[in-house]
């Protein structure tokens, strides 16, 4: 999916204490989302691997070691943007093929997970925007894998592959959340070594 911004070149604000609490989200959401896929597997009798060696739905830029800390976190949020609006389109389409309202144990987690993801998301886009200032994140479904499942099997492993992909996208999310602090120390060293040594030639 391709999410247009605009940089700004202040806020620089980014703390530890806004990564721990996205973080925190990010673990709580991929504990929910496996309870949810178990769920879904005993629903449809789907073994782990059902989905075979099916690619990825959602698009984002390859990971890069040259990604700098904006770059990390906007990669992480456009890709948990397209997560949602597949949940979104999974529920929608469950719906209307197979009904809903039995406010079972698999609904409840459903509508769980979606409630999470939300509130990650809102916490991924506060927290670009302490590093880019007000950036203007659209989401668009370019790029984004629209499928258009004609049987009812076809459906059912359609929604299973989405709730695969949230699960794995949380973890991707716990491991850049908590890759960040450690970063930003780093760069912190390196920025005041600098300027001591920049001092010292004064």
């Amino acid at each position: 999916m391709a999410t247009r911004r605009t940089r700004s070149s202040s806020g620089s604000g980014l703390s530890r204490i806004m990564l721990v609490r996205a973080a925190a989200i990010a673990q709580q959401l991929h504990r929910e989302s496996s309870v949810l896929l178990e769920l879904y597997r005993k629903k449809e009798s789907f073994t782990p691997d059902v989905a075979g060696s099916a690619g990825h739905l959602v698009s984002v830029p390859p990971p890069s070691s040259q990604l700098d800390t904006r770059d990390k976190l906007w990669r992480l949020h456009s890709a948990l943007l397209q997560c949602r609006s597949l949940v979104e389109r999974a529920i929608a389409r469950e719906e209307e093929e197979l009904g809903g309202g039995n406010k079972d144990d698999y609904e409840t987690q459903r509508k769980i997970v979606k409630e999470r993801l939300s509130l990650l998301l809102i916490n991924t886009g506060e927290l670009l925007k302490s590093v880019d200032g007000p950036a203007i994140l659209t989401p668009s479904l370019e790029g984004l894998e629209l499928e258009s499942p004609t049987s009812l099997f076809e459906l059912k492993l359609w929604v299973y592959r989405i709730f695969t992909e949230v699960d794995y996208w949380t973890k991707m999310a716990i491991t850049t959340l908590q890759d960040l602090p450690s970063i930003l120390a780093k760069k912190q060293v390196r920025t005041t070594q600098a300027r001591s040594l920049r001092s010292a030639r004064r």
